[in-house]
């Protein structure tokens, strides 16, 4: 498979997780998803009272400067470790 066809694939099963990740590995694998997608963030920080935007943000912007291919194969690695952890 092509790591596009590997990421597509996970992205998909880590949506049936049996239990919710905690918020910090939901950051991270937010973070990596929109690095893998869109690429360095192009978005204006959100207002202080929107928190689960800032911290969605903040999440994008710690990958800034991943290529795309190594964001998706940190994310296909976040998820494996998940899909392990909390079982699909």
């Amino acid at each position: 498979m092509t790591l596009q066809a590997d990421f597509d694939r996970i992205a998909e099963d880590v949506k049936k997780l049996k239990t919710r990740p905690n918020d910090e590995e939901l950051k991270d694998l937010y973070g990596l998803y929109k690095q893998s997608v869109v690429g360095d963030i192009n978005i204006e920080c959100p207002g202080m009272l929107d928190l689960k935007g800032k911290a969605k943000w903040e999440a994008w912007t710690l990958r800034k400067g991943l290529s795309k291919e190594e964001a998706m194969s940190a994310y296909i690695e976040k998820a494996e470790e998940l899909i392990e952890k909390y079982g699909i």
